[in-house]
């Protein structure tokens, strides 16, 4: 008996010395892992609404890039990031919003950038995906997303939406889909358009 109430008591000590050594590393880790979420977002960003970065930019300088060039709005209930540098007198070169919604395999976040129209694609970025390499997981490949420039987020009548898919005549508001990649596909152009659509309804 003594044996057994020694093992418990041991392991009731070691487990209280472990959940204290876990919570005090979190404590720890806590600012680091903040900072570099911070440096993460403010970069895709910044490459979304294509602002010039120095080669090999600390994470430091890009959270001073976006604090120097891009002014944080909200309209009703969409968050937008203006890319309006110091020396052009308040105008806005590039309008950037979030997107997010369930992938296959998990959540898929980024930010899609307009030209001053609001109807032109400057950029596309995604900082959160857990989709299959080599197949899903393309939607990160500058092949992929390079396609999105240029592109309109409305089609030829003017109805809001953009398509993603390997089939169908070219268009200007539709981009190439990834082989063996259809439902990740359709789900990204699911959580796309309906960036586009809070964006059209609060223009």
């Amino acid at each position: 008996m003594k044996g057994s109430a020694y093992t418990i008591g041991f392991a009731a000590v070691l487990g209280s010395v472990c959940a204290l050594l876990l919570t005090a590393a979190a404590s720890f880790t806590k600012p680091y892992k903040e900072a570099n979420q911070k440096a993460e977002e403010a970069l895709n960003i910044l490459l979304a609404l294509k602002v010039p970065l120095p080669d090999e930019a600390s994470s430091a300088e890009m959270v001073k890039a976006r604090k120097e060039n891009v002014r944080e709005k909200q309209k009703g209930n969409l968050t937008t990031y203006e890319y309006s540098p110091p020396d052009t007198g308040g105008k806005v070169l590039a309008t950037a919003m979030r997107f997010a919604g369930p992938g296959l395999w998990g959540p898929v976040k980024g930010f899609l950038a307009l030209e001053p129209d609001m109807k032109t694609i400057r950029g596309m970025t995604i900082y959160e995906q857990e989709e299959t390499p080599g197949l899903g997981g393309e939607i990160v490949a500058p092949w992929f997303r390079d396609q999105f420039v240029g592109k309109s987020i409305v089609d030829e009548a003017g109805a809001p939406g953009i398509i993603i898919s390997m089939s169908g005549e070219p268009a200007a508001n539709k981009v190439d889909g990834i082989s063996g990649a259809t439902m990740t596909c359709d789900k990204l152009q699911a959580m796309l358009n309906e960036a586009i659509k809070r964006i059209v309804e609060e223009k």
